[in-house]
This record gives C-alpha cells, sequence and structure tokens, in this order.
C-alpha cells in the first residue's frame, strides 16, 4: 500500500506500509480487513500524516477503501488498484495458489537460484502467469539457514474468504476517488460498479490498457500518469 501525503510543498512525501503478516510487518492470526484498517488508524495518526492520499492495490487497496469508509476525516483522496469492495471472482484460484505455496518443500542445502527454480517449478503447474509466479517468489527468503516465504500463509489460508471478500458497510465516503484498473484483468468486474458508486459516490473509473491486476509494475508510466492526474 502506498501512501502518499499532500504537504504544502510541490514533492509529495511518501510512505510505503508492509501490511501484517507481509514483508517486515509482523505475523499475527488476525488477517480482516477490520484488522488491517486498524493497523492504519493507530499508525498514520502517530506518524502526523494525515489526511492522506491512500493508494492501495489489491488487498491494499481494499484495506484504504475500510479506512475511508471508517474514518474519512483521515483520507484526502483514495486511489484503489485494480480491486472493488465486492466479492472477488472465484476464477482468479487464490486458494490454489496459497495451498501450491504451502506444498512445496525445499531442501536445507539448496542455494537460492536453485530454491527459486525449484519454486517455480512446482507453481507453474498451477499458476501459469510468469510475472505472478515472479511476483510471489519475491516472498521466498533465507531465514536461520533455510528458505521460507515471509507472507503469513497460514494465516492467508485460514482468512482467505474474508481477504477475497469485503466488509458489509453502509457508510459512504464522499471524499475524491479513483478506482484505477487494468485493462487485461478480471478483478474488477461491470457488475462491480454500482456498489463502488454507492460506497464512493465520487468514485472515477480509469482503465490502463494492456495492464495486468499488476497495474503498476505492468504499466509504471501511464499508472504513475493517471496518478498524477488525479492528485493535480
Amino acid at each position: 500500500m502506498w501512501m502518499p501525503e499532500l504537504p504544502a510543498s510541490p514533492t509529495p512525501q511518501v510512505l510505503t506500509v508492509d501490511a501484517r503478516n507481509h514483508g517486515d510487518s509482523p505475523h499475527s492470526p488476525d488477517m480482516s480487513y477490520e484488522a488491517m484498517s486498524q493497523d492504519l488508524q493507530d499508525l498514520l495518526p502517530q506518524l502526523g500524516l494525515v489526511p492522506c492520499v491512500l493508494i492501495g492495490h489489491s488487498m491494499g487497496g481494499r484495506t484504504a477503501m475500510l479506512l475511508a469508509l471508517q474514518r474519512p476525516e483521515l483520507v484526502e483522496r483514495l486511489i484503489a488498484v485494480d480491486i472493488s469492495p465486492v466479492e472477488s471472482p472465484s476464477s482468479l484460484n487464490f486458494p490454489n495458489y496459497v495451498a501450491a505455496m504451502r506444498a512445496i518443500d525445499i531442501p536445507d542445502e539448496a542455494s537460492l537460484s536453485s530454491a527459486r527454480k525449484l519454486v517455480d517449478e512446482k507453481l507453474s503447474c498451477v499458476i501459469q502467469s510468469i510475472s505472478m509466479r515472479q511476483f510471489l517468489l519475491t516472498n521466498l527468503v533465507e531465514a536461520d539457514g533455510r528458505f521460507v516465504w515471509r507472507v503469513n500463509l497460514d494465516a492467508l489460508a485460514q482468512h482467505l474468504d474474508k481477504i477475497l471478500n469485503f466488509p458489509p458497510r453502509r457508510e459512504t465516503y464522499s471524499g475524491p476517488s479513483l478506482f484505477l484498473l487494468g485493462g487485461n484483468s478480471q478483478f474488477v468486474l461491470p457488475s462491480h460498479h454500482p456498489e463502488i458508486r454507492r460506497l464512493f459516490p465520487r468514485a472515477q473509473m480509469q482503465t490502463v490498457p494492456n495492464a495486468s491486476h499488476w497495474v503498476h509494475s505492468d504499466c509504471p508510466q501511464d499508472f504513475m500518469a493517471a496518478v498524477r492526474d488525479f492528485l493535480a
């Protein structure tokens, strides 16, 4: 999740946050959006970064949406990247991805290159997308002499039903919102648009052609141009 603050100076400050169970953040058995939103509610005022612009991709986008709905006074503007407040399509196969990652056994004596090759081969049976496998491989790290997944797969597996959905909400966020979609992605369907506009009545929809779900990685220049135009 990216959270650029908009100070008076022409150069914005940017804070990147690892969600719980991701990156270098602590592992936790709770992976609900409510918990992840509360993490930000505790962090942002502590750092003096409110109100701010919230930019979140995928799960981070849903966390940003929920925070904007719960605490609109903390959010100057909202950008949700290729995600909606509607249950993710079952065709995305995330449960199979997590199961495949958990099932891989990496020999202790493996080098980083051989470990990555082994994992890539195992995952290719379930995940055809090379870019998706490359993204998942960024979570493979060495700890205490063995290779492990940096992301908390056990917590993800236990809470996938919550992660793939969005908490029912009655509030609305009336601030400016941009839903930036990948032209080749199936994460946000036309049938999701009414719920987006119900919760975020000032929402703008913008599609980045030729981008998959990883909009910022596939088309970084188009992604940055869309963000800059929205914040201008």
